[in-house]
């Protein structure tokens, strides 16, 4: 079982949480931030190369968490033109594209890997989406979508593993390929979520930033720094809260507190 809820309060920890977090302050040394930048794309390709495409579920929860995939129409046919940015093997794209025929998907992701394996699904259709490598930090949308045509982005936990200082690049870019009055929907992991608890000491890359043992690496986010990064971009805020989930494993009788921040940040 699980409950949840949704409000602007972050996760309060326990005294033994407080402590642990407050224990862990070495950071990885400079040289080691700077190869695992360096890498990024060699470790999420990596990733993809071990797990292929069974690591995550297919996230049938879109349409019901993110209204807006039917609310932005005007009319009940209309055809929506959506971009998934940071797509991964297609979990999020091919629910979606199965649940709503009127659907035309750009879908981009930093691993070439997982790029391949969402080509070579058996629901992809080149008719029905479009499907690149990118580097959104870097490389220009606008070389494959055109400017203000999308009415839809879904950037959802793909923020979490760029570093924070290169951010607000995705943002910009994202902006120019938005169709104005419409809206990025985003989630991703929030402060204090369990997998933030989780992490061995040594693992600490700057403040809410942390690297796996494979090389990847989650930030997690508090509704203030997500508001900023933005609201500096442009965008405007329409929905920024934490969702809490406390997750229950009956057989094991433990408790896992969950915590992803959920926002939807609109193009004037």
């Amino acid at each position: 079982g699980a409950f949840q809820k949704k409000g602007h309060s972050a996760r309060v920890l326990s005294p033994e949480e407080e402590e642990k977090l407050a224990k862990d302050q070495v950071l990885v040394s400079e040289f080691k931030q700077l190869k695992l930048e360096k890498e990024a794309q060699k470790n999420w390709d990596l990733f993809y190369k071990r797990n292929s495409t069974n690591f995550f579920k297919d996230r049938h929860w879109t349409t019901r968490e993110f209204q807006e995939l039917k609310a932005c129409r005007e009319f009940a046919d209309q055809k929506l033109t959506i971009l998934e940015a940071g797509c991964g093997v297609g979990n999020c794209l091919f629910p979606l594209l199965e649940e709503d025929l009127n659907i035309f998907a750009y879908a981009c992701d930093f691993s070439p890997r997982a790029v391949e394996y969402v080509k070579k699904n058996a629901l992809y259709s080149a008719e029905r989406c479009k499907v690149f490598q990118c580097d959104l930090t870097k490389d220009d949308l606008l070389d494959n979508i055109p400017a203000d045509s999308v009415d839809v982005v879904t950037l959802i936990f793909v923020l979490s593993a760029i570093h924070p200082d290169k951010m607000h690049l995705v943002l910009r870019n994202i902006y120019k390929v938005l169709k104005p009055g419409r809206c990025v929907l985003f989630r991703d992991y929030g402060l204090y979520d369990h997998a933030m608890l989780r992490f061995k000491s040594g693992s600490k890359l700057g403040e809410n930033f942390y690297v796996r043992q494979d090389g990847t690496r989650s930030y997690f986010f508090t509704e203030e720094f997500l508001c900023q990064l933005f609201k500096a971009e442009g965008y405007e805020q329409v929905v920024n809260e934490y969702v809490q989930r406390e997750t229950v494993n009956r057989k094991e009788d433990l408790r896992v507190p969950r915590v992803f921040l959920q926002s939807k940040f609109q193009k004037p």
